[in-house]
């Protein structure tokens, strides 16, 4: 007989009752928060401390007017700066041209000579021409450049022995002339009655004249010269070169100081000893040189006298000129950089130039001591110099006979010491790219130059201070370029607010000069490009950009990576793990929710 339970089975639902739930799909209670709340603190607490860490390792950088720099070299690159130029030409003695005919001669010589090229620092030619007839009846161009007042010219006050009184008379005569904008430069071309030769002066202001008879027959010639001197002279300077602009173009340091350094050495002062009363050549001589040139450099000037300086080359005693001779193939081995410390100034900081002028006072067993040219003559001014470096002059006692066992010191005289001064002028001059001699030889002719007490002359200048402008835009403009590739190829150097501001300073430097130009002020674009350079230079070789912090992101990574990597993986795999077990229960608690209701 069949057995019957009174129980029920347990796995047959009762109608009416709540269904037992299946522990793998279903749970009867809502699933907590607590360990998934833990969790995701642990978490937020991590990812908050990011910002810190960032900040930690954080570059500070200054921000640099990119868009401007570029604009600066695209300006220098595409646009060569200009400077405006007024030529003035008057014909004395002239009959019947007209003057607007001239002109256009003029300006058809300037345009073949310059090729009407538009390099940095040429000149924006305005040109203005007076024809003053013999009857001192004057026609001029319109509109004219200058208000000359016809017959203050006369053909009679250029005589010969008179230059240094023509240049003065020529200035007074276009003190009151109004050249615009820019620097006026006249020519004066007088014909002359009597049958004197051609001749061709260029004073030591902004003035030349050509004096001659039978110059109307010769007009076209006379018109060419008259070009010559406006380009070849007054714009270029006399340069055989053009308007290039070279990296060694001047000798003046980065940062717009030139150091000259005077040195007297004394071969061997056991045969004689001599100073020399530096102070006041440096004063009478020397300060007009660097009072000129103040716009253009900060020009500082030391001396100093050395002993026991021996040559490093070999002299020979010359039967035919009775001395010792050296010759310019020795002229490399002559100075002797182990015996003579010249840099000795505490003055210059690294990027100052600095020049060496050296007197070189042989010694008993060779004096004297003459330089021999290639030409087997004896050099005048028995010197030589060394672009970018300096000059030599080899000095030689009035008598070579030594002195007692113990010499006294002797005092170079007054007249010597000016003669040395004045070639040391000439080597100073040839270092700028000038030249040295009076005389200016061109294919028309030559043109005798008036020298200048402040070692250049005014037209001189300009073409020095046009130069240079031009050469420190340039300059800045691809220093700062430079500097502006760097800092956006490397994101993590530091750029101090001091660099930025010596950016923001030279760029404003730059266009002030590039504004000064175009009004024609030469002195004070100068200085500002100067300015310019300097501070372009200062902000990239600031101390602060060699830093060793050049490291990139990935390298920060690397870095930190060891330290933060392993902690943030547990706590997000952690995290993730939580996330997923809570929505897993929270599903199955759905389940059993929805199987309760449904029942």
């Amino acid at each position: 007989m069949e057995e019957t339970s009174d129980h029920p089975n347990p796995t047959t639902d009762t109608p009416g009752t709540t269904p037992e739930p299946d522990l793998k799909t279903m749970r009867s209670s809502k699933p907590g928060l607590k360990r998934l709340l833990i969790t995701t603190t642990v978490l937020f607490s991590f990812l908050s401390g990011l910002p810190f860490l960032w900040k930690s390792v954080e570059i500070y950088r200054s921000q640099l007017p990119f868009h401007d720099i570029d604009s600066l070299s695209d300006q220098v690159k595409s646009a060569p700066l200009r400077f405006p130029c007024t030529f003035h030409a008057v014909f004395v003695g002239f009959g019947s041209n007209d003057p607007d005919q001239l002109r256009s001669e003029i300006q058809d010589g300037v345009n073949q000579l310059t090729g009407e090229s538009s390099q940095c620092g040429s000149c924006n030619v305005s040109i203005s021409v007076t024809v003053q007839s013999p009857d001192e009846l004057c026609s001029e161009t319109f509109p004219s450049t200058c208000s000359y007042r016809c017959g203050v010219i006369k053909r009679d006050s250029f005589g010969r022995g008179l230059d240094d009184a023509v240049d003065e008379s020529l200035d007074d005569v276009f003190s009151g002339c109004s050249g615009g904008i820019g620097k006026m430069y006249s020519v004066v071309v007088v014909n002359k009655e009597n049958g004197d030769e051609v001749k061709a002066v260029v004073g030591k202001r902004r003035h030349a004249w050509i004096v001659g008879s039978g110059l109307e027959e010769r007009f076209g010639e006379v018109v060419g010269r008259v070009s010559e001197v406006f380009v070849k002279v007054f714009m270029n300077g006399g340069r055989e070169e053009g308007d290039s602009i070279r990296g060694e173009f001047m000798p003046v340091g980065s940062d717009g100081r030139l150091v000259l350094s005077f040195s007297l050495l004394n071969s061997n002062p056991r045969d004689w000893i001599y100073d020399w009363d530096f102070q006041r050549i440096d004063e009478a001589l020397l300060a007009p040189v660097t009072k000129a040139l103040a716009p253009i450099a900060n020009i500082s000037v030391e001396s100093q006298v050395l002993y026991h300086t021996p040559k490093s080359s070999f002299s020979s005693w010359d039967e035919k000129l009775q001395s010792y001779i050296f010759r310019t193939s020795d002229l490399p081995f002559f100075v002797n950089s182990n015996e003579w410390h010249l840099d000795t100034s505490a003055g210059a900081s690294g990027r100052s130039k600095i020049l060496q002028f050296v007197v070189y006072i042989p010694s008993g067993k060779e004096c004297p001591l003459h330089l021999q040219l290639p030409n087997e003559e004896i050099s005048k001014t028995n010197g030589f110099i060394s672009p970018m470096w300096g000059g030599v002059i080899v000095w030689n006692p009035r008598s070579c006979d030594k002195d007692s066992e113990s010499p006294s010191t002797n005092t170079i005289s007054p007249q010597d010491l000016e003669k040395i001064v004045e070639v040391f002028l000439g080597q100073f001059r040839q270092l700028f790219g000038f030249k040295s001699e009076a005389t200016y030889t061109r294919e028309l002719g030559s043109y005798k130059i008036l020298p200048s007490e402040r070692g250049f002359t005014k037209w001189e200048l300009d073409v020095l201070s046009r130069k240079h402008t031009c050469f420190n835009l340039h300059s800045c403009a691809t220093t700062l370029g430079s500097l502006s590739r760097l800092v956006q190829s490397l994101p993590r150097m530091i750029i101090k607010d001091e660099i930025g501001e010596q950016v923001k300073y030279s760029l404003k430097a730059a266009k002030l000069a590039q504004s000064n130009a175009s009004l024609g002020g030469y002195s004070s674009s100068a200085s500002s490009s100067r300015e310019a350079r300097s501070l372009a230079e200062n902000a990239f070789f600031h101390p602060s950009i060699m830093s060793v912090s050049y490291f990139s992101y990935e390298h920060c990574f690397a870095v930190y990576s060891p330290f933060f990597l392993p902690v943030a993986g547990h706590v997000v795999l952690a995290a993730l793990r939580e996330w997923r077990r809570y929505k897993q229960e929270k599903a199955k608690y759905l389940t059993w929710l929805t199987r309760k209701q449904a029942a």
